[in-house]
């Protein structure tokens, strides 16, 4: 029997101090300068604030009460007023006249009251809404449809239409006394004046209340 080599034992050796720190890592020093920031810090100073860009619109303060003189004192809302209702003054003066001047020429016997009057209102307001119809359709507002255009023009304030049409009627019969039924003719200067007198009334009339309506509500009537 060949009996079995045993290996030789690990000796251990203890290395003098000196070789020991020469021999042992390294640790890297620790960044501490003040301009390196660290992963959290960096996205905790260079995250956007919810609040740096969304500023929030103050709304206007409401107008003052219309029982007030301050509410009355605001020129831009006057002067949009006015083109408003210069606009349907335009519009209602066109039928109103028009059916006016031919029914007192060729139908003088029907008489001024009601029958004329109340056709020339009716013409008024008729070719008012057509023109508010082609200007909403075509103009500035630029509604994408006639049907809703013209649905618009019938919704807008038929109380300030209503009673332009009536001032300008009542100032020219109270003028005139009836216009061509009573003698008067387009060559006569009391037929213009009365005509010119009766658009000023029936564009006065209905402005305070399409000033109080765009004003306080923001809505134009015409």
């Amino acid at each position: 029997m060949i009996p079995r080599t045993l290996a030789p034992r690990a000796r251990l050796v203890t290395l003098p101090p000196s070789l020991r720190s020469a021999l042992r890592p390294q640790s890297s020093p620790r960044l501490s300068s003040p301009f390196i920031l660290s992963h959290s810090s960096f996205f905790k100073t260079t995250r956007p604030s919810s609040t740096c860009c969304s500023k929030k619109e103050t709304p206007p303060p409401p107008p003052p009460s219309p029982t007030t003189l301050a509410f009355w004192q605001f020129p831009p809302t006057w002067r949009r007023a006015g083109v408003n209702t210069l606009r349907c003054l335009a519009g209602c003066s066109l039928g109103d006249f028009s059916v006016m001047w031919y029914l007192q020429t060729h139908h003088a016997d029907w008489g001024m009251w009601p029958a004329i009057m109340s056709l020339a209102m009716a013409s008024g307001l008729a070719t008012s809404v057509a023109l508010e119809t082609v200007l909403l359709r075509l103009g500035r507002d630029g509604l994408p449809s006639w049907t809703l255009a013209a649905r618009t023009a019938v919704g807008m304030s038929f109380l300030s239409m209503v009673t332009m049409e009536a001032a300008e009627n009542a100032v020219d019969y109270w003028l005139t006394g009836g216009g061509q039924a009573a003698g008067y003719t387009f060559g006569e200067p009391l037929f213009w004046a009365a005509a010119g007198v009766s658009m000023a009334a029936g564009f006065l009339a209905p402005l305070p209340y399409n000033y109080l309506r765009l004003r306080k509500y923001g809505k134009a009537c015409h």
